[in-house]
């Protein structure tokens, strides 16, 4: 295997969960089909509705848990308004079962303070997430789209970083404080450490797009979309409590559950049409009827936090981990071949088997979006 062990749930499900705040609203009623398991007829087919499809010492894999990941991953992309190719689907299911392989060949190795350590690590990207989405309820309405509790996220989480600190462990990658501080004088490195302009806002969405089928609404429909936006503005302008018309009318669930959301200059995944908008306002001040390719948006400036080089007592703990990951990816191709030789690995899918193969020919790629 060529590649280091990667997160793979809190990767899919943030691509999944932070698209654009219209993004997330779209996937929410996603169709059950991406989720759903395919009911057994009889007592026969139940036997092999959930097949092993890969076993080692110690573990196995069934078909359930790549199904699980590869449904997180349609549901990222179905919240960008797109689809896995499907000529690429049998590449991506190789690369994420090489992952979750590499995550049970790890936990094998896993000692009560690596476990520990991924609870903990597990706890704060929970709590990461919660924050970005803006309440558990947002959290759980997206994971259900994806076919997903909470409670599974946590633990898929938590064993993804208890295999993480395996790693790190059992190839006694380390990073010293001399090392941090040259990496962050660097030249090479100071773009790296460049916190772009930010700012704060509260916004009112409504879709042009139906939300199940991703297909624009009809022109009466996306008129009078038009119509209750720029009615929505007038009461805004004329002193309407902003917050409130969030509450009562924008279509995006995170945004009626948080007090502002966060945006970043120059963020590609943000529509060119919002990132105008947002950054040529002045604090408290409210945008036009802002029309994109999926809806109509008004947002309101809330602040703006100019950019800035993110000092190095704030960020010294992240360069020394990425150094840590940096050493541990060197030695880890080794290491994992050996231990899935070791652990005896035996993919039981002859089409599995064939593409994981082939991912791991592969140059190195992210799947994820």
């Amino acid at each position: 295997m060529k590649n280091h062990i990667k997160l793979i749930f809190p990767t899919v499900f943030a691509a999944a969960l932070f698209a654009l705040p219209r993004a997330q609203a779209a996937s929410l009623d996603a169709p059950a089909s991406l989720a759903a398991s395919p009911q057994p007829t009889n007592a026969m087919a139940a036997l092999f509705v959930d097949p092993v499809i890969v076993k080692g010492k110690g573990f196995e894999i069934k078909r359930s848990e790549l199904d699980q990941v590869v449904t997180g991953l349609k549901s990222a992309y179905a919240a960008q308004g797109q689809a896995i190719p499907p000529a690429r689907l049998a590449q991506i299911e190789g690369k994420l079962l090489e992952q979750l392989i590499q995550i049970q060949l790890l936990l094998q190795k896993a000692t009560v303070a690596d476990k520990t350590n991924g609870a903990q690590k597990a706890d704060l990207q929970i709590s990461n997430l919660l924050v970005r989405v803006g309440s558990p309820e947002t959290l759980n309405r997206q994971l259900k789209a994806s076919g997903m509790t909470m409670a599974e996220l946590r633990a898929k989480v938590a064993q993804e970083a208890t295999a993480q600190a395996a790693l790190t462990r059992e190839l006694n990658a380390t990073a010293t404080d001399a090392e941090a501080k040259q990496f962050y004088d660097d030249t090479n490195h100071q773009s790296d450490f460049e916190q772009p302009e930010t700012v704060i806002l509260r916004h009112i969405f409504l879709m042009t797009m139906d939300p199940v089928t991703h297909m624009p609404l009809t022109t009466e429909q996306q008129q009078s979309k038009r119509k209750q936006a720029e009615d929505i503005l007038k009461r805004a302008r004329t002193g309407e409590d902003f917050a409130a018309l969030v509450k009562q009318y924008s279509e995006d669930p995170s945004s009626k559950d948080s007090n502002g959301i966060a945006l970043v200059r120059g963020n590609p995944g943000t529509p060119p049409e919002i990132d105008a908008a947002a950054f040529s306002l002045t604090n408290n001040q409210i945008s036009d009827v802002i029309t994109t390719s999926v809806g109509y948006d008004i947002i309101k400036l809330i602040s703006r936090t100019p950019a800035k080089k993110v000092e190095y007592p704030a960020i010294a703990d992240k360069i020394k981990n990425y150094l840590i990951q940096q050493k541990a990816e060197k030695k880890a191709p080794a290491y994992l071949d050996q231990l899935q030789k070791d652990l005896d690995v035996q993919i039981l899918d002859a089409d599995l088997k064939a593409a994981v193969a082939a991912a791991t020919a592969a140059p190195a790629e992210t799947p994820e979006k």
